[in-house]
């Protein structure tokens, strides 16, 4: 690993704090998508410096909402961001090969995973998700307080895992985070 990219837990969350902030005013991401980009990090590698989990919904752009360009973020998509050994898998790379410091789980509101959860009993491969969900949010009804449970729970697996908790020996955080559909705003330490 080459430790001249390496960046701390703390300066991502920052990074992505600003980043936010710039995408909660923009009429189009201005970030760096160039065919340079695209060249250098094809010949150099990536070095992104953040994980972040995120839902598959398609309203929730990760690499938009923290205006971040090719290169800066190393996200895993999942519907309901839930956990299991293939995002774990992911992690663990990100952290041990790419040098990461912080994984963000993002969830976001008016979750349809969530609602499945809440609402329905579906079958296929579907259930997988929402029995994962399921664990994370009881009892509970309210769309919002079950989408912090089901952040929570993937922090939680992901805390657990026994390569991960060794990266946090090394100054790896995770935490927790929710995109508001309405305005764009993340609310992070949930």
């Amino acid at each position: 690993m080459n430790l001249e990219y390496k960046v701390t837990a703390d300066e991502a969350l920052e990074r992505l704090k600003l980043g936010n902030e710039k995408y909660l005013n923009a009429e189009t991401s201005f970030a760096d998508i160039s065919p340079a980009l695209r060249k250098q990090t094809c010949e150099n590698g990536q070095h992104p410096y953040a994980v972040i989990v995120a839902c598959s919904d398609s309203r929730v752009l990760p690499e938009s909402i923290f205006y971040a360009g090719i290169g800066e973020l190393f996200v895993i998509r999942v519907a309901g961001n839930v956990i299991d050994d293939h995002q774990l898998g992911s992690i663990e790379y990100a952290a041990e090969h790419l040098g990461i410091r912080l994984v963000v789980v993002l969830g976001h509101d008016h979750c349809g995973a969530v609602d499945a959860a809440i609402n329905h009993d579906p079958d296929g491969y579907i259930k997988f998700i929402t029995d994962e969900i399921k664990l994370a949010i009881g009892d509970e009804k309210d769309d919002y307080k079950a989408c912090c449970l089901n952040v929570k729970r993937s922090i939680d697996v992901i805390e657990s895992s026994l390569e991960i908790h060794r990266e946090e020996e090394h100054g790896l955080k995770v935490i927790g985070a929710i995109y508001r559909l309405s305005d764009g705003k993340v609310e992070f330490d949930i």
